[in-house]
């Protein structure tokens, strides 16, 4: 939702692109895994993974390189780091040793680093940990070849789809810009299920033969059951990996969850990790709003998604630009009211608040009662703030606004606060 949230003023929708439907997942209704916590679920459902094991210091990272060659018998490792982000390779998180002193170095490079990728913010995010894996590129009878592959929901046809290319690894956008043939897609019909065919042709089409296509074929039915079995929005293995000895394995692994299907996942629920997420948001969620932060200069105080939607295209249309996506639900009292304009508040590019309300099952008044009331309790607020409230009692919510004597303009038309919203921002 968010990266569709931030690419709406471009009018792109996600499914248009390579890029977007494999990488801009992110809303708030999923949650993201780590690798090492993808590769769990893949192994649970007899996927085979590059094992390895997470290590929080360099010394553990040494004593997992130990561990790991007693139980794989591997003499190199490949030291990873765990963030919710793709390209870390790139960026210099993904490091081989060929030793336990060059394990223990690159450990020491690695954790606490801050790791710029294409897929994070400029400031990049926090190494809190590594995960210490097996080198899987030994050499055999035939050449190792990399493959991309995922699973996802095909919006347009609303079925669940497998997205994959002969030319998996690190430029997999790239090839996906300039060879768009290059990339092949398999609709899932849910009431079938993937069918043997289909599997069959995917092997095919990657160019694989005797034991690899035969391994590659298990390959594909053991993901599309992960994928269902955990109610998730994406898997995505890139590279998948056919070994020196026709082995077909999962090298990497990015995982999106389907929050609202947590409940019946309470083992995976447990995997969240807030340190990976925007610290807002997280606050946020804990009192039950919904919060995504933009980048823009106007903040959005709304109730209901699609209102949201109209409420951010408002503000482009008038020349600013949403800084936050914020649905305070259905009961906007005057404490959640007053934690909303604090979170919204937190954000410095913030140059004006545009609260949007539809008074239908709440009253206007009550909502304009209660935005007084947070105004007073946090003191002054150094950004002027737009209301626009509608339906019923909104004439009353109007005038309690404008004789409150603070700075706050009311509006009931949308054009009304359009109009307010390009005055001060310009």
């Amino acid at each position: 939702m968010a990266a569709w949230l931030k690419s709406r003023a471009e009018f792109r929708p996600v499914e248009r692109t390579f890029a977007a439907s494999v990488r801009n997942l992110r809303n708030f209704s999923t949650m993201n895994l780590h690798e090492y916590q993808g590769k769990e679920i893949l192994a649970s459902y007899g996927v085979r993974i590059q094992r390895g094991i997470v290590a929080t210091t360099p010394d553990e990272a040494v004593a997992a390189a130990k561990q790991l060659t007693e139980q794989t018998g591997t003499g190199w490792h490949v030291v990873k780091a765990q963030v919710h982000a793709g390209g870390r390779g790139k960026g210099g998180g993904v490091k081989l040793a060929k030793n336990l002193d060059e394990v223990r170095e690159r450990a020491e490079q690695i954790i606490g680093m801050m790791l710029v990728t294409p897929q994070t913010s400029a400031e990049g995010k926090k190494v809190h940990q590594v995960l210490i894996a097996e080198d899987v590129y030994y050499p055999g009878e035939t050449p190792t070849s990399e493959f991309y592959m995922s699973v996802l929901l095909d919006r347009a046809a609303g079925k669940p789809m497998i997205m994959y290319s002969p030319d998996g690894g690190m430029d997999i956008e790239e090839v996906a810009e300039n060879h768009p043939e290059r990339i092949f897609t398999e609709l899932i019909d849910p009431s079938v299920g993937l069918q043997d065919f289909q599997a069959r042709r995917i092997a095919f089409n990657l160019g694989l033969s005797g034991a690899a296509f035969k391994e590659m074929i298990a390959f594909v039915k053991s993901l599309v059951k992960a994928y269902q079995g955990a109610d998730a929005s994406l898997f995505e293995i890139n590279p998948v990996l056919k070994t020196s000895d026709d082995k077909i394995m999962a090298v990497d692994a990015k995982v999106v969850l389907d929050d609202n299907a947590l409940f019946r996942h309470p083992n995976l629920a447990a995997l969240r990790d807030t340190r990976e997420e925007d610290p807002t948001e997280v606050r946020a969620g804990e009192v039950g709003l919904n919060f995504v932060k933009l980048d823009g200069n106007v903040g959005c105080m709304v109730n209901g998604a699609g209102l949201a939607m109209a409420t951010m295209d408002i503000i482009k249309m008038a020349g600013g630009n949403p800084a936050n996506f914020l649905d305070v639900g259905g009961t906007a009292d005057a404490q959640r009211v007053e934690t909303a304009f604090r979170i919204i508040l937190e954000d410095s590019n913030v140059k004006a608040i545009l609260v949007n309300i539809f008074g239908g099952i709440v009253r206007c008044d009550r909502v304009a009662q209660g935005i007084v009331d947070a105004y007073r309790s946090i003191g002054e607020i150094p950004v002027p703030i737009i209301v626009r409230l509608q339906g019923t009692n909104a004439a009353e919510a109007k005038k309690l606004i404008e004789d409150s004597g603070l700075k706050v303009y009311s509006a009931i038309m949308l054009q009304e606060a359009a109009d307010l919203v390009r005055q001060h921002v310009g």
